[in-house]
C-alpha cells in the first residue's frame, strides 16, 4: 500500500462490500480431467451430486431471501448451463437486479489442459448465453480457478472487464497485457463459505467470527485508502438450515455501519475503470521506471 493512490468511492464510503453467489452446476457423468478429477469419490458420486443439488433446489431461496431483505443484491459466479437447468432461479435473480457473470460452462468443466482456442469458446459461449437473458459478460471467474497465464489475455480480448482469478490485494488493480485492459476485482478464499466449512471445518460461531474480525480490519484500515471486501457464498453450504442464521446476522452487523458501498461486480468495474484506473496505472508506471 505505500505511497498507492488513495481511492475515491461512491458516496465517500471507506469500502465496498459485495457477495458472490456461486450457483453452479456439477455434471454427473463429468468428463476427467487428467489434472484434477472432478469428484472426490467413484463416478456417479451421488452424495456430492445431491448434496450441491440441494443448492439450486433449496439453498438458493435461503439466501436470496436473506439478502432482498437487507437490500443486499448479488453478484453470481455463475456455471452459465444453470440459465438452461434452473430458469427460475435465472428469473429470480433478473428480478432481484442481481448480476450474472461467468463461472464457466461446468463447474466440472477445468482449464487444465484446455487450448486457447477451447478456453476462447467458452468465454463467448458464456457471453452468448448471458445474452439470453438480458446480461453482459462483464466478469469472470475460471471453474475451480484453474486459469493458464493466458487466460486473462483472452478475457481481455473478448471484452470481459473484471476477473475474480487473483487474490493479491484489497482493491481493484490493473492487470499487464499485452493487449487490452482488464482488472482483477477482490474475491476471496478466506471469506468464503465453502474453505470455512468444509475444508477447514469451522463451526457457525467461528465462521461468523472470523467475518466479523475481516470486515472490522477492513473498515478500520478503509478510512486511510478505501477496501474492497468480497463474502464468497455457496448455496448448498450456506443455504443449509444450521447456517443461514449466521449469515443474516452477519448481514445486519455489516449494514450498521455507516460508509459502506454495496455495489455488484460489475458497478465495482465501472467506477474503477471510470475514475480511478488512469490514475492507478500511471502510479504503476512510476514503479516500473524506478525498477
Amino acid at each position: 500500500m505505500r505511497g498507492r493512490p488513495r481511492l475515491e468511492m461512491p458516496g465517500g464510503a471507506r469500502m465496498a462490500f459485495w457477495i458472490a453467489p456461486n450457483i453452479e452446476h456439477y455434471e454427473w457423468m463429468p468428463p476427467v480431467n487428467p489434472n484434477r478429477h472432478p469428484n472426490p469419490r467413484v463416478m456417479p458420486d451421488v452424495m456430492n451430486y445431491s448434496m450441491r443439488d440441494y443448492g439450486n433446489r433449496i439453498g438458493f431461496r435461503r439466501i436470496a431471501e436473506e439478502m432482498a431483505r437487507r437490500d443486499i443484491r448479488g453478484s453470481v459466479s455463475l456455471s452459465v448451463t444453470v440459465v438452461d437447468h434452473f430458469p427460475e432461479i435465472i428469473a429470480r435473480c433478473n428480478d432481484l437486479g442481481w448480476e450474472l457473470f461467468s463461472h464457466g460452462i461446468y463447474n466440472t468443466r477445468y482449464f487444465y489442459g484446455m487450448t486457447l482456442e477451447e478456453q476462447r469458446r467458452v468465454v463467448i459461449d458464456s457471453r452468448e448465453t448471458l445474452a439470453r437473458v438480458g446480461q453482459s459478460l462483464d466478469g469472470w471467474l475460471t471453474p475451480a480457478i484453474t486459469p493458464s497465464l493466458e487466460t486473462q489475455e483472452i478475457l481481455a480480448q473478448e471484452g470481459v472487464r473484471y476477473t475474480l482469478d487473483y487474490f493479491h490485494d484489497d482493491q481493484p488493480m490493473p492487470l499487464s497485457l499485452k493487449t487490452g485492459r482488464l482488472i482483477s476485482v477482490p474475491y476471496s478464499i478466506e471469506m468464503n463459505d465453502t474453505p470455512m466449512a468444509a475444508w477447514h471445518l469451522m463451526s457457525g460461531e467461528e465462521i461468523l467470527a472470523s467475518l466479523k474480525a475481516q470486515f472490522d480490519r477492513m473498515y478500520a484500515e478503509g478510512a486511510q485508502n478505501p477496501r474492497v471486501m468480497c463474502f464468497a457464498i455457496h448455496p448448498f453450504v450456506l443455504g443449509q438450515p444450521h447456517r443461514i442464521d449466521l449469515f443474516a446476522e452477519f448481514l445486519d452487523y455489516v449494514k450498521a455501519h455507516a460508509d459502506v458501498w454495496y455495489p455488484t461486480g460489475r458497478e465495482i468495474a465501472e467506477w474503477y475503470y471510470e475514475t480511478q484506473y488512469d490514475r492507478v496505472s500511471a502510479w504503476l508506471g512510476t514503479l516500473e521506471g524506478e525498477a
